[in-house]
């Protein structure tokens, strides 16, 4: 059987000699596994479209419940994330957030779209990447079903002041009530602004609110921690981001 998708490589395994194994999220079917023989090769005509952190026109052959790569075609490389090492770090944390996320055969076409959108921002560098980072924590766990509630404090009811988040719960709350909620992020009230903004935006526009320097860095905390809360896990792409970022001194 044969089918065509557009898919992302999310991750990319070397298998014997020649051979990739891939992991796709895809406009139809979701999270897909495929293998693409003969990807390494000089001659393979898949070689580009097979790479991790690029999105492709595939022709899939399917076979007892496995799936095989037949044709692929490059349809948009990011080819800014393979210019520079910090942004294809960074970009590898996006895609392993995804693979994490993401249920096998399970079509999540906003979650491809949220993927797509900030690769291409990250790519151009169209805002800072401690923005798209946050952006797209932050939507991430509003489409895995885990949005925290931004409104008002959950402890006394009131619009928060001195807003802080709490990890646990994934409610905001105000910074004098946060004994009450756990462990917490604290926030400032334009990186509470940002945060629904993000979660409640049309999805082409998640990166278009404005924010200081200070609240960002509180947002980015706040989104990180709550993400890695919910994953249960953490993940070396980031921590490999991190080391880059520190060694370059952004």
């Amino acid at each position: 059987m044969f089918k065509t998708v557009n898919a992302l490589v999310l991750r990319e395994v070397r298998y014997k000699e020649a051979d990739r194994i891939l992991t796709l999220l895809t406009d139809t079917d979701g999270k897909l596994t495929v293998k693409a023989r003969g990807a390494l090769r000089k001659s393979s005509k898949t070689a580009a479209a097979t790479q991790q952190l690029t999105y492709s026109e595939m022709t899939l052959f399917g076979n007892r419940g496995r799936w095989t790569v037949n044709e692929a075609s490059v349809k948009e490389a990011f080819s800014g994330l393979r210019e520079e090492l910090e942004r294809f770090s960074l970009g590898a944390y996006l895609a392993e957030c995804m693979e994490a996320f993401s249920v096998e055969e399970q079509p999540e076409p906003e979650l491809l779209q949220l993927g797509l959108n900030c690769l291409y921002a990250l790519s151009r560098a169209l805002c800072p990447a401690e923005k798209i980072k946050a952006a797209f924590e932050l939507r991430l766990m509003c489409l895995s079903g885990y949005a925290p509630e931004l409104g008002r404090c959950a402890v006394c009811g009131k619009e928060p002041q001195e807003p802080a988040l709490s990890l646990d719960r994934g409610q905001v709350c105000c910074g004098a009530c946060g004994y009450a909620v756990g462990e917490r992020a604290d926030l400032t009230g334009g990186a509470l602004e940002a945060a629904r903004h993000i979660c409640t935006a049309p999805a082409k526009q998640i990166l278009s609110f404005q924010i200081g320097d200070d609240a960002l860095l509180r947002l980015s905390d706040a989104s990180e921690r709550y993400l890695l809360r919910r994953a249960e896990r953490g993940f070396s792409t980031l921590d490999y981001w991190k080391r880059i970022r520190n060694t370059s001194g952004t």
